[in-house]
């Protein structure tokens, strides 16, 4: 968590994500097209910060505020936007506040308290399709971010942005390139900006008694040793499968992210492979992956009543094998919303994923282009799902060959 913060714009400044990814963006692996994205990193060691969501009418928008243990601590949202009694509807105004704040807050702001002087936020606001990117792009201007000591003086004060530090940096590959010595030492110092929570008592006390400890002088450890434990945990947790994950008709899912308490696997797989993972009542993503190209393709059938049970909205985009956007001409990489897909008279649902157009017979909304040859995986992206889906109650269909 830390070497992604490490890499992102200046503390307390406001990153805003302009453009939607295209298959030539090669930074990150299954981008999302379904929302454009505001984050910041903020410091609260010296007082809160403010941040300000306008009102955004008729689109889904969720604000992911995140502790230096990756748990998400509070998600408020247009579905439930989690606000103080009194507070207006919109804007929606919002104190990050650190473990040593203390203090009354200014009427109509909401306190979200997290529990380390650093915490993660990103806001990301439904996008309706490409054109759709000067709307959303001026509903980001319009979210502020100020220290609470500028707010209760002006609040229109404007919001110091910048744009992340180093975009193409690889924090996982920067931590799977320490050896021991190393990322012992980045985590004793960090136990002192961050100490431990009450629940992790048990584990602090393990590594106390192999002298790892908040500030510990760790190069006067044997070297060898460290390096075998750091070895040994990597391994662990890249070889991780989550107990918790569901399997439905191929499409496999977790309900268990977002926060973990003492699930010390479970968060480090998922800081490895899904860092900033919502949680489920937020989204969740159903994948399918590793799927052999046909020339025809493969449809998907949802019976009558059966589309994904979302409360906001979903989609499902493909990916090529290593995991980027697919090329096409007609620059579709995602379909469920905008436009809706149409349904058959009996209320059937059908999706073409094929690698050519399809003839006139489908709807451009029913129609998602996927690779001819090799292979390609499909994420479905559920939004504010509802308890069927989480559950497992409602099932995604299998993927079926076109014959």
């Amino acid at each position: 968590m830390d070497a992604t913060r490490a890499s992102a714009a200046p503390a307390n400044t406001l990153s805003r994500y302009t453009r939607t990814p295209t298959p030539d963006a090669k930074i990150v692996v299954t981008p999302n097209v379904d929302t454009l994205y505001c984050q910041t990193w903020l410091d609260l060691s010296h007082e809160p910060q403010v941040i300000v969501i306008p009102e955004i009418k008729d689109r889904y928008w969720l604000a992911q505020v995140m502790d230096m243990w990756t748990n998400t601590v509070h998600d408020p949202s247009s579905v439930s936007p989690q606000l103080a009694a009194g507070a207006p509807a919109g804007p929606f105004t919002y104190a990050v506040t650190g473990p040593r704040s203390n203090g009354e807050l200014p009427a109509g702001v909401t306190a979200l308290s997290v529990p380390t002087d650093s915490a993660w936020v990103l806001v990301r606001i439904a996008l309706n399709g490409a054109n759709d990117v000067p709307a959303v792009v001026d509903l980001e201007n319009q979210i502020r971010l100020m220290p609470l000591s500028r707010y209760r003086t002006d609040p229109s004060a404007p919001t110091p942005s910048a744009a992340p530090q180093n975009i193409t940096a690889a924090p996982a590959r920067i931590v799977a390139g320490m050896d021991g010595t190393a990322f012992f030492t980045e985590l004793a110092a960090l136990l002192t900006r961050y100490p431990a929570a009450q629940a992790d008592a048990a584990a602090m006390d393990r590594f106390a008694s192999i002298g790892i400890r908040p500030g510990a002088n760790v190069a006067s450890l044997n070297a060898s040793v460290l390096d075998a434990g750091a070895a040994a945990g990597k391994r662990a947790i890249a070889a991780y499968q989550n107990p918790g994950a569901k399997n439905l008709n191929g499409w496999v899912y977790a309900t268990n992210l977002g926060t973990y308490n003492t699930d010390y696997q479970l968060r480090a797989n998922t800081a490895l492979t899904t860092l900033a993972a919502n949680l489920p009542s937020d989204s969740i993503y159903p994948m399918l992956n590793d799927v052999p190209a046909t020339p025809k393709g493969y449809r998907l059938h949802f019976p009558a009543g059966q589309l994904p049970p979302a409360g906001a909205f979903w989609s499902i985009t493909a990916y090529t094998a290593d995991h980027f956007l697919v090329p096409n001409p007609d620059r579709i990489y995602a379909i469920g919303h905008s436009p809706d897909p149409v349904a058959n008279p009996d209320g059937t649902v059908h999706l073409t994923l094929a690698p050519n157009k399809p003839g006139p017979d489908v709807p451009a909304g029913n129609w998602l282009p996927v690779p001819g040859s090799g292979t390609f995986d499909l994420a479905m992206r559920i939004y504010a799902p509802k308890p069927a889906a989480i559950s497992g109650e409602w099932e995604p269909p299998a993927l079926t060959p076109i014959a």
